[in-house]
């Protein structure tokens, strides 16, 4: 059976949505990142660099949650796209630019905004815009087309999912009008019974809260190198 090591924050919960859509069959283990519990010795056997999601697929261990995607959808062979050359070129492409844009700039601007210790100035102008940017190049994607990759909902949409939930807080609470399309393929997903059931995953299992001394201490522990909490 699947093992999914989950936290309810945008990268594990596209996984939550991918196996709320297939129903295949998994054991939630929950970790809490504000306690430190993704920095136990028995997690980092599981993912050496200290962050959810992980998953375990049998004898297979797989960590980064776009990666946790592809290994999904290909092994299952639900919600994959076609697999002829020019579109899985085009699913790598779409993949990878939610994997190395879309995720981290949209991760650098919500915590240089509400997390990081001042002076932030240049930080936040520089995510931020990072950020808009991504979305934007998004936005006239999905312009003219219902999904990300070829004609019909696929793992890449999902995702997408997992940050675009996000976007008030990673640029602000006016953002979707700038960002009409991408909005309504948000909607679509949203509109389906397993994105419904996803979202009750944030409440299903508890977690600390507060983002207090110990809990910065342990997120951001670089702070300390420069004396700043």
């Amino acid at each position: 059976m699947i093992k999914l090591y989950f936290h309810p924050s945008p990268n594990p919960m596209k996984i939550a949505l991918f196996l709320e859509e297939t129903g295949l069959p998994h054991e939630v283990i929950p970790v809490d990142t504000r306690k430190g519990e993704q920095h136990s010795s028995e997690f980092l056997k599981i993912n050496p660099n200290g962050k959810t999601p992980a998953l375990v697929d049998g004898d297979v261990v797989v960590f980064d949650s776009n990666a946790i995607m592809l290994h999904l959808a290909e092994t299952s062979g639900q919600f994959m796209t076609a697999n002829d050359p020019v579109t899985r070129g085009q699913m790598l492409s779409w993949l990878m630019f939610i994997a190395t844009g879309i995720g981290p700039y949209s991760g650098q601007s919500v915590h240089f905004q509400h997390f990081a210790p001042e002076p932030k100035e240049y930080a936040v102008n520089r995510y931020v815009f990072e950020a808009e940017r991504h979305y934007h190049v998004l936005n006239e994607h999905l312009a003219n087309r219902e999904w990300l990759v070829g004609d019909s909902y696929s793992f890449l949409d999902m995702s997408l999912w997992g940050w675009a939930r996000m976007v008030p807080r990673v640029i602000n609470a006016d953002a979707w009008a700038k960002f009409p399309h991408v909005k309504r393929h948000l909607d679509a997903i949203n509109a389906r019974p397993a994105a419904a059931r996803a979202v009750e995953w944030t409440t299903r299992y508890t977690f600390k809260a507060e983002v207090d001394a110990d809990a910065r201490r342990i997120l951001f522990p670089g702070n300390a190198r420069i004396g700043a909490a």
